[in-house]
C-alpha cells in the first residue's frame, strides 16, 4: 500500500512520454494517476489515513493520435469502477480519446464502534473510534467522530462495527405520547402551552401535536427536546 497525504489535488494533465514509452512505464503512469484521482475523492469527504492502490485492466488496442497523450479523470467515485482517459489535445476522431479502466482499492482511518450502540439514543464520542479499513465498497464511511456522535443509529449496532451515515440518523426530540411544550410567539412575546405529541420527531420535522387545553390537533415543528412551535398554515383569503 502507497500512503498518500498532503497531496497537491488539481486537474491532472500528466504526460506520457514520447511515442516510444514501452507499456509497463504507460501502466505505471496511469496507476499513479489513479491513485491520485481516487485520494483526491476521498480529500473531499475528509477521509483521514488514506491509503490507495490501483491497478490497469487492459490498456486500449487502438493507437492513440499523439505521442503525448494526457491523463483525465472520467470516474472516480467508485474505486472498483475507476475510469481515466487518454486524450491528444487538438486531435480529432476515435484515437483522440480513449478511455481506460482501473481497479482501485481505497482503506482510511473510519469510525467504528468500540461498544453496543442501541436504536434511536446519541452514539456519543466514547462509543467510537477511529480504525483502518477497507472501504473501496463504502463510499458513506466517515473520519469525522464527531459530527457522528450527535447522530443515532436506525437500528442496534455492535462493537467492531463499520459506521455508515446511512446507518444513522438525528436523533428523536420528540417520541409519540410524549408531553410537549407549544411554543407560540408574537414579536418579543413568547407563550408556552402544554401539549401532547402525537408522533415522533427529529428536530426541524413537523408533526401532529394535540393541545392539552383546548383538544384541538395542531401541526408543530420540532425545536428541540420536548419543544414544538406551531407551522403557518396559510389560508386563502376572502373573494
Amino acid at each position: 500500500m502507497r500512503f498518500l497525504s498532503g497531496l497537491s489535488f488539481g486537474v491532472m494533465g500528466c504526460l506520457l512520454g514520447s511515442g516510444a514509452v514501452a507499456a509497463p512505464t504507460l501502466t505505471a503512469r496511469l496507476e499513479a494517476a489513479g491513485r491520485q484521482a481516487v485520494a483526491e475523492e476521498a480529500a473531499r469527504s475528509g477521509l483521514q489515513g488514506v491509503q490507495v492502490e490501483a491497478t490497469v485492466v487492459a490498456l486500449p488496442r487502438t493507437p492513440m493520435a499523439c505521442d503525448a497523450p494526457q491523463i483525465e479523470t472520467v470516474e472516480a467515485r467508485n474505486p472498483a469502477r475507476l475510469r481515466l482517459a487518454l486524450v491528444c489535445p487538438g486531435a480529432t476522431g476515435a484515437a483522440a480519446r480513449q478511455l481506460v479502466q482501473l481497479r482501485a482499492t481505497l482503506s482510511a482511518e473510519v469510525a467504528v464502534l468500540v461498544a453496543d450502540a442501541p436504536a434511536n439514543q446519541p452514539l456519543g464520542e466514547q462509543a467510537l473510534e477511529l480504525a483502518r479499513r477497507d472501504i473501496s465498497t463504502v463510499p458513506d464511511a466517515s473520519s469525522d467522530l464527531s459530527q457522528l456522535a450527535t447522530l443515532s443509529p436506525r437500528r442496534p449496532m455492535h462493537a467492531g462495527e463499520l459506521v455508515r451515515t446511512r446507518m444513522l440518523a438525528a436523533t428523536l426530540l420528540v417520541r409519540r405520547g410524549d408531553a410537549v411544550a407549544i411554543l407560540v410567539r408574537s414579536g418579543p412575546v413568547e407563550v408556552r402551552n402544554a401539549g401532547e405529541a402525537l408522533e415522533a420527531g427529529r428536530e426541524g420535522q413537523v408533526l401532529r401535536v394535540r393541545n392539552s387545553a383546548t383538544g384541538r390537533v395542531i401541526r408543530a415543528r420540532v425545536l428541540g427536546e420536548g419543544m414544538v412551535e406551531p407551522v403557518q398554515v396559510d389560508t386563502p383569503s376572502a373573494p
